[in-house]
């Protein structure tokens, strides 16, 4: 399966591969957006999460996949304390504000930086109606932000904070995509690149989840928190391999704001399973998100 993903890079069916890619991993991220938020207190979710898809990836790492490249021990290095802080930083925006407020403001910072931080580390370009895309999508996420802000009756100190934090969180998804990017690029199966980071990815959060679970009270049942890591752990892997496929496959960038219709799954998902409600200005938000991943993919 490598060496067929690899004859693609490039071509035609390759971009068209990524875009489905790019779409599977934005409804996947907010499923598992929601499934951080949802039941369990998220640092506790997250650490279970973690724990999962750690598990799981170890024999894959160590026995099914090939060995990484001497220079990729660096590479994971990074990645590990990258992805660490953007974890960090969104369980405590999770923990502080509700979910359709900080989801969107995350998720909005990354498209912009990304695109422009593609543009220097792989000399990625876009057209104006592209460019247009991308402002638009920005633009409608950060909306249904400040849309959800102001008709929250939670309180409005909190959720600023929650709205700080979600921002520097934002800023982390940037970082993070263009360095696994480069990450996946620079190693010679994207299947190697993948194991290894979750593998390497899973070990920080679960001590964290621990100490929190200790901590809470009530305390979370064990065996439906771990339950939901393992479901939490499937879908990472779907979510985070397949816009990492993408990333290789196509531009960084497109792949990049595709994922970010996510917010618009993650509407439905808080319409239908958290009992949020959805009105007119923010399906029309959402509207405007979607048209612009359109502009920016049939504008390239």
């Amino acid at each position: 399966m490598s060496a067929w993903l690899i004859s693609l890079e490039g071509t035609e069916a390759g971009h068209q591969l990524a875009l489905v890619l790019a779409l599977a991993a934005a409804f996947l991220h907010a499923v598992f957006g929601a499934m951080q938020k949802g039941r369990f207190d998220p640092w506790v979710m997250r650490g279970a999460i973690d724990f999962s898809y750690f598990a799981i990836a170890t024999p894959f790492a160590l026995f099914v996949v090939p060995w990484p490249e001497p220079h990729m021990w660096g590479i994971f290095a990074g990645a590990f304390v990258i992805h660490f802080i953007y974890k960090y930083l969104q369980a405590m925006a999770y923990q502080r504000g509700a979910y359709t407020v900080v989801y969107p403001v995350v998720r909005g910072m990354g498209p912009l930086f990304t695109v422009i931080g593609a543009g220097f580390v792989f000399g990625e370009t876009y057209s104006g109606m592209q460019w247009g895309g991308v402002f638009l999508l920005v633009g409608g996420i950060f909306g249904l932000a400040l849309y959800n802000y102001f008709t929250q009756l939670t309180d409005r100190r909190e959720l600023l904070h929650a709205l700080g934090l979600a921002v520097l969180t934002g800023a982390m998804v940037a970082v993070y995509t263009t360095y696994d990017a480069w990450g996946i690029r620079a190693t010679a199966d994207p299947f190697t690149f993948l194991a290894w980071f979750f593998m390497i990815d899973g070990l920080a959060m679960p001590f964290f989840g621990w100490k929190r679970w200790k901590t809470i009270t009530p305390r979370p049942p064990v065996v439906p928190l771990f339950k939901r890591g393992v479901a939490g752990a499937l879908v990472a892997y779907a979510s985070f391999g397949s816009v990492m496929l993408a990333t290789r496959l196509d531009k960084v960038g497109e792949a990049a704001v595709l994922r970010e219709t996510s917010v618009v799954f993650a509407a439905a998902i808080g319409v239908l399973f958290l009992k949020e409600t959805v009105g007119p200005r923010r399906l029309f938000l959402m509207a405007l998100i979607a048209l612009g991943a359109v502009f920016v993919e049939t504008g390239g």
